[in-house]
């Protein structure tokens, strides 16, 4: 993956954190927004992150943005970092060992 699509998803992860984290702007009203956006929310994660793992960062997502009071949790932003900076020290790990 070369490097400008690895920071347009930080960008975009950092947007989406943003856009859920609107919901609070609107009390009563953001329970309803989430009801619009934790659907719309996983699409986009499942859409970003190809196979397997973007299916479970969807669902979690869905969940994380569904569930009252969980909205706080940056997921877009941990699923970045964990794709992009702890998988990849762990993979330099390995080399560096063999």
């Amino acid at each position: 993956m070369n490097k400008e699509n690895k920071y347009l998803k930080l960008v975009l992860s950092l947007l989406f954190d943003g856009i859920g984290y609107l919901s609070y702007l609107f009390p009563g009203l953001g329970e309803i927004t989430d009801v619009v956006w934790a659907p719309v929310a996983a699409f986009l994660m499942a859409k970003m992150y190809k196979g397997n793992k973007g299916k479970i960062a969807a669902a979690v997502t869905f969940i994380e943005e569904a569930m009252p009071g969980l909205d706080v949790i940056p997921t877009f932003t941990l699923m970045w970092l964990f794709t992009y900076v702890f998988k990849s020290s762990k993979e330099n790990k390995k080399t560096i060992e063999v």
